[in-house]
């Protein structure tokens, strides 16, 4: 309970400017993942990585919503530049399932008409986020799953790639440790990966590789929510699901309600990172928004959440935005990658739980 105090006290810090400001007219924020992240398992020059890598969200994000566009737009777009990069468990970043697999989830939700779409299993569509926002305007549906939302995405024009275009060394190196360390079959080496890091025709060993997997136990997900200068508040998330999954498992980031949702009418918006199972047990996105309607701010009841999902054995964080743009973000882990900014602040990223 301690850390988790410390986490929220720190966090408040980061969402509540140091000065009074004026009322934002648009305001974003990202995630990028929460988990055990110190800053003894991170490089000067790692840490510096993952903050570019939100720092650039932040700026695809804020672009749109300074130009007057849609929170929908901002959100979109923050995400599919965390999709893109290989250092996020999401898209281009993804995790490996047991059988060698990167299986895709996204949710996006329209918090002015609570409209929302998902998908799930995805594995050749680039960007998941761009999926589950045509699922919602483009279909009479909310969710769809495996090779039917591959077609679907496919057949709204969204952007197909081999998935080997998913590919990254250490998140192949990371499903190998796993499946030895759980005694399981390791499977052969995807189509369409590059061939395998050698030193005269020995492999090079996992410790010499410059992308090495943090040993990080990251709920790796992405997401952003956001308020856009017509007040139309919206949410999104995305993610690689867990290093090393079986049977088609699916957490709760295409699950409206527990990683995703956002409603005007409640004044919040929600993202969510974390221990999927727990967070669906504690249909977490939806009573942040029951809390806040009920008169509750952002941050009392983000961290009211994220400490009953403590308390049923679940680790994670979620990021929140109110109908005033005022962002929030609370977790139970000693790190999450975070990020904001708005049109009255200057953006600002942070990685571990204490800083300010």
């Amino acid at each position: 309970m301690k850390q988790i105090m410390t986490a929220a006290a720190a966090l408040a810090l980061l969402a509540t400017p140091a000065v009074a400001q004026e009322t934002p007219r648009w305001s974003l924020a990202i995630h990028g993942g929460a988990g055990v992240i110190e800053r003894a398992s991170l490089t000067p020059e790692r840490d510096a990585a993952y903050r570019a890598g939100l720092q650039a969200a932040l700026d695809a994000g804020s672009a749109v919503l300074a130009q007057g566009g849609s929170s929908l737009d901002a959100v979109q777009a923050a995400i599919q530049s965390l999709e893109d990069n290989p250092l996020f468990n999401a898209g281009r970043g993804a995790v490996f399932t047991a059988a060698g697999k990167n299986e895709l989830d996204a949710a996006v939700m329209n918090g002015a008409d609570l409209t929302a779409g998902a998908v799930a299993g995805l594995t050749r569509t680039r960007h998941p986020i761009a999926a589950a926002r045509a699922v919602m305007e483009q279909s009479p549906h909310v969710m769809l799953i495996g090779e039917g939302a591959e077609s679907f995405a496919a057949s709204v024009g969204l952007e197909q790639v081999d998935p080997g275009f998913f590919f990254t060394e250490s998140r192949w190196q990371a499903l190998l440790k796993a499946l030895r360390d759980k005694g399981l079959p390791l499977p052969a080496r995807p189509q369409g990966a590059p061939p395998e890091p050698t030193t005269l025709g020995a492999p090079v060993p996992l410790a010499s590789l410059n992308e090495a997997p943090l040993d990080e136990r990251k709920f790796g997900t992405v997401g952003a929510v956001a308020l856009d200068s017509q007040g139309r508040l919206a949410a999104g998330t995305s993610t690689g699901g867990m290093t090393a999954k079986q049977w088609g498992r699916v957490g709760d980031v295409p699950v409206i309600g527990a990683g995703t949702y956002a409603s005007n009418a409640d004044g919040c918006a929600v993202s969510a990172t974390g221990s999927g199972e727990y967070f669906i047990r504690a249909t977490v996105a939806r009573d942040i928004c029951h809390r806040t309607a009920e008169g509750a701010s952002v941050q009392t009841a983000a961290q009211a959440e994220i400490d009953e999902v403590g308390a049923i054995g679940g680790d994670g964080g979620v990021i929140v935005m109110d109908r005033d743009g005022t962002p929030a973000f609370a977790m139970n882990t000693s790190g999450m990658y975070r990020g904001a900014a708005s049109s009255a602040t200057p953006a600002r990223v942070a990685i571990y739980a204490d800083e300010n």
